[in-house]
C-alpha cells in the first residue's frame, strides 16, 4: 500500500463510521429536547424571535447556536425536510471531531483509522451522532480547539473556538477551565490569546443572554433549579449518588439501582489511563485534558442531581479512550486484543444501543409524535395553549402554544412554582384556562379531581400498549422486550 493511501486511512475510516452509523436513522430516535430546540428555530423563522410561543422571547433550548444552525437548515431544506440533512452533519461533524482526537493521540494511520471507526460505534457516539442534540457539533468544536490551539499552535482557533464553544453550551465553561489549569500547569506559562478567547466566550455568551433574554444564565438553568430543587442531608446526598452513578459513569444503562458492568469498566479505563501516563509522551497532555474533565463534568453534574443521560454522553467516550489506545497500541497479541475488545464489548454495546434505539423510536416517533399529529389534525387554531410535560414531540407535531410544567418553555408558570409549588399546576390551570391538558395521571381522580371534572372532558386515553405491536415480529418483541413510553390522557376545556 503506497504512502499516500496510508495517509488516507484516518479520511476512510471517517466515511465508513459515518456510513455505518446512518442506519440508526431508520429507528426515528430522537431526543426529546432535540424537538424544544428545532421548534426554537422555527418560532425564529416564523415570527423572528427566539423564542417558543409566537413574539415571545425566551431561551427555551439549552444552545443558542444549534438553534441558529437548525435555523438556516429550516430555512434550507423545509420545515418538512430538515431533520435527516441535520442528523447527517451531526454525524459527520462529530467524526471529523474523532479523526481530530485521533491525531492528537496516535502517530500511525492504521491505528487511527481503527480508533476512529471503534470510537464511533460506541453508544454515547451513536447518541451523539443521531439523536438530534448539539453535541454532534459540540465534541466538533471542543476537539478542534485542542487539535488546532493547542498542537497545531493557531492562535485564531485559541480565540475563535472558545467563543463558538461556550455559545453552544454554557456548562462547557468546564471545558476550557480545565484546559487552562492542565495547559499552565504542562507548559508553566499562561497562553494569553487563549485567556482573550475566554473572556470574549464568557462576554458574548452573557452579552447575547442580557441583551435579548434580560437575563444572565439560560431559562433552561433557572427553570430545572426551580423545578427540581430539593433539599438533602448528607447521608440523602451520598444514597443518591450511590444509587445513580452507575447509569451514567457507563455506557451500558440497565434497570435498578446498581450497575456492576460500570464499575468494571472504570476500573479498566483507570489502568489503562495510568499506564498511558506513564509512557511520558507529548500527548499526555491531552490525556489529562480529556480525563480530567470526564471525570470533573460527571462528578458536578451528579453532585447537582442532574440525571438527564446526555449530559455525560462526552464524558463517557472520553474515559474510554485510553482502552481504546491501550488495545491498538498492543506489540503483544495485539490482534487477540483487538478481537476480545471488539466481541465482547464493542458488538455488544452496539446490538444493545440497536434495541434500544429501535424501542425508544418507538416509544416517541411512533407513540408520542402520534398525540402531536391527533392535536395538530384535531385543533385547528394554533394560538390554543396545552398544558403538559415533556415540551418536546408533542408541541413540535401538534403546533399548539405550551405551558411544560417545569418553565422550560413559559416562565409564567415558574412565578407559580414559587408562589405555592405543592399546587402550582392547578393554579396555572385557574389563572391561565388552557384549551388542552396532557397529563400523566387520571386528574378526575384525587382532590381537585371536581374543579377538572367541572371545566374540563376527557377527551382521549393514548396508551403505550396500543403501540407494541408490529408485522415484523422481530420488531415486536423488541417493543415487548423494552416499552418505551408514558401513558397520557388529553383533556380539552370545557365550553363556557
Amino acid at each position: 500500500m503506497s504512502e499516500n493511501t496510508n495517509k488516507n486511512l484516518p479520511l476512510y475510516a471517517v466515511i465508513f463510521a459515518v456510513i455505518a452509523k446512518l442506519y440508526f436513522l431508520l429507528t426515528h430516535h430522537i431526543q426529546e429536547d432535540a424537538f424544544i430546540t428545532w421548534r426554537v428555530a422555527q418560532n425564529l423563522l416564523d415570527y423572528g424571535v427566539i423564542g417558543f410561543n409566537g413574539d415571545t422571547k425566551i431561551s427555551a433550548s439549552t444552545t443558542h447556536l444549534y438553534v441558529f444552525v437548525s435555523y438556516f437548515f429550516n430555512l434550507i431544506f423545509g420545515k418538512e425536510n430538515f431533520i435527516e440533512p441535520l442528523l447527517i452533519l451531526n454525524t459527520v461533524l462529530f467524526t471529523i471531531g474523532t479523526l481530530f482526537l485521533s491525531h492528537l493521540l496516535l502517530k500511525n494511520p492504521w491505528q487511527k483509522a481503527i480508533f476512529i471507526f471503534l470510537f464511533g460505534l460506541l453508544p454515547p457516539s451513536i447518541k451523539i451522532s443521531i439523536l438530534g442534540m448539539e453535541y454532534g457539533i459540540l465534541f466538533f468544536l471542543e476537539m478542534a480547539l485542542l487539535y488546532y490551539g493547542f498542537k497545531k499552535e493557531k492562535k485564531w482557533a485559541l480565540i475563535v473556538f472558545p467563543v463558538l464553544i461556550l455559545f453552544t453550551r454554557i456548562d462547557t465553561i468546564i471545558f476550557l477551565g480545565i484546559i487552562f489549569l492542565v495547559d499552565a500547569f504542562w507548559n508553566k506559562k499562561i497562553r494569553w490569546n487563549y485567556i482573550v478567547g475566554g473572556i470574549l466566550a464568557v462576554f458574548t455568551s452573557l452579552a447575547f443572554n442580557w441583551f435579548y433574554f434580560g437575563e444572565i444564565v439560560n431559562n433552561t438553568i433557572i427553570a430545572k433549579k426551580l423545578a427540581y430543587d430539593r433539599l438533602y442531608t448528607l447521608s440523602q446526598d451520598f444514597e443518591y449518588f450511590r444509587l445513580n452513578y452507575g447509569n451514567f459513569w457507563g455506557m451500558l444503562k440497565l434497570p435498578g439501582d446498581f450497575n456492576p458492568v460500570t464499575i468494571v469498566i472504570a476500573l479498566f479505563e483507570l489502568l489503562c489511563f495510568i499506564y498511558l501516563v506513564r509512557q511520558k509522551e507529548n500527548r499526555n497532555f491531552f490525556l489529562w485534558i480529556i480525563f480530567l474533565f470526564a471525570w470533573t463534568k460527571q462528578i458536578i453534574f451528579l453532585s447537582q442531581k442532574s440525571l438527564f443521560d446526555w449530559y455525560y454522553w462526552v464524558p463517557q467516550i472520553l474515559l474510554f479512550v485510553p482502552v481504546l489506545i491501550f488495545v491498538i497500541e498492543q506489540k503483544v497479541k495485539r490482534n487477540w486484543w483487538l478481537s476480545a475488545l471488539v466481541i465482547f464489548y464493542i458488538l455488544p454495546m452496539l446490538l444493545f444501543q440497536t434495541v434500544h434505539s429501535i424501542a425508544t423510536g418507538n416509544g416517541e416517533w411512533n407513540y408520542r409524535r402520534s398525540i402531536g399529529l391527533f392535536l395538530d389534525v384535531y385543533e385547528k387554531d394554533k394560538t390554543q395553549w396545552i398544558l403538559l410535560e415533556p415540551a418536546g414531540y408533542i408541541p413540535y407535531f401538534s403546533g399548539l402554544r405550551t405551558i411544560d410544567e417545569v418553565g422550560l418553555v413559559d416562565q409564567q408558570i415558574q412565578e407559580e412554582i414559587k408562589k405555592d409549588k405543592p399546587h402550582y399546576w392547578l393554579n396555572t390551570v385557574k389563572k391561565r384556562k388552557p384549551k388542552y391538558m396532557l397529563s400523566y395521571n387520571n386528574l378526575f381522580e384525587g382532590k381537585d379531581g371536581d374543579y377538572y371534572k367541572t371545566h374540563y372532558k376527557l377527551l382521549k386515553e393514548f396508551r403505550i400498549k396500543d403501540h407494541l405491536k408490529s408485522d415484523n415480529k422481530i420488531l415486536e418483541k423488541i417493543y415487548k422486550l423494552k416499552p418505551s413510553g408514558t401513558d397520557y390522557n388529553l383533556y380539552e376545556k370545557i365550553k363556557d
